[in-house]
């Protein structure tokens, strides 16, 4: 039989070991995010470049589509974004009164899209898209006509 003072050795030695572990293993978990959104950008991957395209292409698209189109002569289109072969990705109507704002930004994006595709070797369907031919006003929104 143990000893009562070896008895209660043992038995602190237990809880201290049981303490300490557990202790560990919260400060370890500390570090860890608890959800991935809380995951830090990779700013050089494929994925996160893609996505600041994606950003620049929509901002521009949802400030040509604030304008209400009533005359289409007011209007005009402009290719917008490069397929790898060469070539725009598609063409878009803005209103001619935000021309020079407009046009910069849809350059810049073309550009950083031509970068994108040779920075991460971007194939394509190679497939010419053709201008439209005109523009119509449909229900307040300018339409391309091909």
């Amino acid at each position: 039989m143990l000893k009562p003072l070896s008895y209660i050795s043992v038995v602190l030695l237990s809880f201290s070991v049981l303490f300490v572990s557990c202790g560990t293993a919260k400060e370890a978990n500390a570090n860890l995010p608890q959800d991935i959104a809380e995951r830090p950008a990779d700013e050089s991957s494929q994925k996160y470049d893609q996505a600041q395209l994606d950003r620049i292409r929509v901002s521009i698209e949802s400030e040509v589509t604030k304008e209400k189109c009533m005359d289409a002569t007011e209007w005009a289109f402009a290719p917008m974004g490069a397929k790898s072969c060469g070539g725009p990705q598609l063409y878009i109507a803005y209103p001619k009164k935000m021309e020079k704002s407009i046009l910069s930004r849809i350059d810049d994006y073309t550009e950083k899209v031509k970068a994108f595709n040779q920075k991460y070797g971007i194939m394509s369907d190679c497939m010419m898209v053709n201008p439209p031919t005109a523009i119509k006003c449909i229900k307040g929104k300018a339409e391309l006509i091909y």
